[in-house]
């Protein structure tokens, strides 16, 4: 049985991420879950799944947690006591799905031990890219990506050598607002970005799409992933969710793969890759009712967040790290209605131009840049 290590249990990815190890039993064991501070739903999956261990980053949580589930498993709390976890908790895999910048140094300490990544936290290579595949393969840590775009060009340049790689093609959604007029989006209302049109997904993430921030980060995470130049990633608006990413390759021959929009797919590929498992519950495509598959190129002017991610990844260094730290806090302030929409953009930019490039990464330097980015942004605001 492969022993699974859960940060980001209480979220979108980990409870997805549960359904699939509740529909293989014989495959799965949960041998430590992690969450920010959704005490209540960590304490039914204790109760459930019995992992050794579990972590609670906010302390006033992890105090709630053991008063529940004490006799059951041990709860450690805060960012060193997620350290302590990973280092407690016997496992072959760990499925980092933590949200935002919290995910780097647990990724980085999980390869230090040696364990394979399930990757879902997109931020940890766009933040510290360099830095965590030098590990891995220093490690000899398997990364396997969980993004539904990463996973879709993983299973497409299986059996493939590199240099038949003509570019990576990454589809998105376009988000609630790709069709609405530039001139609507300073009225754009929280609750209108919430309502993605094809995903069920957290409320970052969710903003990170209606801003088109979250194509942005993919497309420096692919650059790391699969060793590639940004000028050879390519952004494509696929509005049916349908083709979750493609590969070109040098005769012109172009590999995609389709499947309806359901996370459990990626997510259980990574846990069994190379094998294929039935997923429970899953739609497949109905190709007889499928009215059409769309496409539209990338509109940079309404949503200049493309344009500002490949700058930070060609800048590279710090830049990058910078990019996710200020997008974090512009959209929290979004999401706590003291913004609006467009001044995402705006302070993105602003808290870029300001930035001192470092190009020595290390994780000191990653700390201060983001925690630079993160005072400037909140300046602005």
């Amino acid at each position: 049985m492969k022993r699974i290590m859960i940060l980001g249990s209480t979220g979108s990815i980990g409870t997805q991420a549960l359904d699939v190890i509740d529909a293989h039993g014989n495959q799965f064991t949960v041998t430590a879950i992690a969450a920010k501070s959704h005490w209540q739903l960590a304490a039914k999956q204790i109760q459930k799944y019995r992992p050794a261990y579990a972590c609670m980053i906010e302390k006033e949580a992890a105090d709630k947690l053991r008063s529940e589930v004490g006799t059951i498993c041990t709860v450690f709390d805060g960012t060193e006591g997620l350290l302590k976890l990973i280092d407690e908790a016997a496992s072959d895999m760990v499925l980092t799905s933590l949200v935002g910048a919290a995910g780097i140094e647990p990724t980085l300490h999980a390869i230090e031990k040696g364990l394979d990544i399930a990757l879902a936290n997109k931020e940890t290579l766009v933040a510290a890219g360099a830095l965590v595949m030098a590990e891995a393969k220093r490690y000899g840590v398997r990364i396997l990506p969980v993004d539904s775009e990463h996973g879709a060009i993983f299973q497409c340049l299986q059996g493939r050598r590199p240099e038949e790689v003509d570019k990576l093609i990454i589809t998105a959604s376009g988000g609630p607002h790709f069709h609405r007029h530039q001139d609507e989006f300073p009225q754009i209302t929280v609750e209108q970005c919430l309502k993605h049109p094809t995903w069920n997904m957290g409320g970052k993430i969710t903003i990170d799409s209606a801003t088109m921030f979250n194509k942005g980060l993919e497309v420096i995470e692919a650059h790391w992933l699969f060793h590639m130049p940004f000028d050879r990633i390519d952004v494509v608006i696929q509005p049916q969710s349908i083709i979750h990413s493609m590969v070109q390759f040098i005769d012109g021959s172009v590999l995609a793969q389709l499947g309806m929009p359901d996370m459990r797919l990626p997510i259980q590929y990574a846990f069994t890759y190379p094998q294929r498992l039935p997923v429970r519950g899953s739609k497949t495509i109905d190709w007889q009712s499928l009215a059409c598959i769309e496409f539209f190129a990338p509109d940079n002017e309404k949503f200049p967040s493309l344009p500002l991610a490949y700058e930070a990844g060609r800048q590279g260094g710090t830049m990058p790290c910078v990019l996710n730290g200020a997008n974090e806090v512009a959209v929290y302030a979004f999401l706590r209605k003291e913004i609006s929409f467009t001044r995402i953009f705006e302070i993105v930019r602003t808290v870029m131009e300001r930035h001192d490039v470092c190009h020595t990464l290390t994780i000191d330097a990653i700390r201060s840049a983001d925690a630079w980015a993160r005072r400037c942004a909140a300046s602005l605001i």
